[in-house]
């Protein structure tokens, strides 16, 4: 981190700051995400790229949005597997920002299939992909592209100093995704069977009433860690308002404490989607 300036790291904070206000769910942070970072390392071409490692195929979201056509992004998934940026970071799962030139030479990079019949079509040279989720079968990275000027080692370390928040906000968003969706076919459950015994049920807990729009959005929440007062703000009531509605879905989950409330959610979540497949 020697290369940067008290200047740069505020302006990273700045960056994480943007991105991660309000948490945004994740095509949310797809589409801010790559129109912030090249404010901080100049990008020709910006993309959230998830890579799903079993089936060698690419989902991208790109900035300029026409940048990248449906034929080019066949082309890419012909040379998935020998894509020295996928094959580094699937095998290198805490590594850091990596550029292409961090594998070939110029000369040895424009003699190889994927620059001749992917790069050189979208009219790109240098490459730098910033890793946000490797497991076993995703990878998802922001990349940036450029023609003719490589990335320096000081796009790396900016990349790298905002890396980690960036990845942190990425979980936060892809977490919060899912128990909405789970939230949503509680409540909707609970409502289609409300004055019925067809109550949902799992491990001897019953919702014995619909859980309201309102509680929904102060249990997602309620999920993300969240103080009342800070949930209060979020949704523009007061943190005693907030109270009041922790206090009814209490009553509805059978729990005492906003650990249990939330653990009883997911699973009564889970009974749902099981009771409907």
């Amino acid at each position: 981190m020697g290369f940067l300036t008290r200047r740069d790291y505020s302006d990273g904070l700045r960056l994480v700051q943007d991105l991660g206000a309000g948490v945004p769910d994740p095509a949310g942070f797809a589409r801010l995400g790559i129109s912030l970072i090249p404010t901080l390392v100049p990008s020709e071409l910006t993309t959230l790229s998830v890579c799903d490692l079993s089936s060698a195929k690419r989902v991208v979201v790109s900035n300029p949005g026409e940048a990248i056509s449906d034929e080019a992004k066949v082309c890419f998934n012909l040379f998935f597997r020998e894509h020295p940026l996928v094959r580094y970071h699937a095998s290198h799962p805490n590594g850091g920002s990596h550029k292409i030139s961090d594998a070939f030479t110029s000369t040895q990079f424009r003699r190889t299939g994927l620059y001749n019949e992917y790069y050189r079509r979208i009219g790109i040279d240098h490459v730098i992909a910033v890793p946000l989720f490797v497991d076993k079968r995703l990878l998802v990275s922001f990349v940036l592209n450029r023609a003719r000027r490589d990335f320096s080692e000081r796009d790396r370390a900016l990349l790298d100093l905002v890396r980690g928040p960036l990845a942190n906000i990425y979980r936060h968003a892809l977490a919060l995704e899912k128990l909405r969706v789970a939230a949503r076919a509680l409540n909707d459950e609970a409502a289609r069977h409300y004055g019925t015994e067809a109550v949902v049920e799992a491990n001897g807990a019953r919702l014995v009433s619909p859980v309201t729009l309102r509680e929904r959005e102060v249990l997602v929440w309620l999920t993300a860690g969240k103080t009342n007062q800070e949930i209060g703000t979020i949704l523009g009531i007061s943190s005693r308002t907030v109270e009041k509605h922790l206090e009814h879905l209490f009553v509805k989950l059978g729990v005492e404490t906003r650990t249990a409330a939330v653990m009883r959610a997911a699973a009564l979540a889970g009974a749902v989607r099981r009771s409907n497949h």
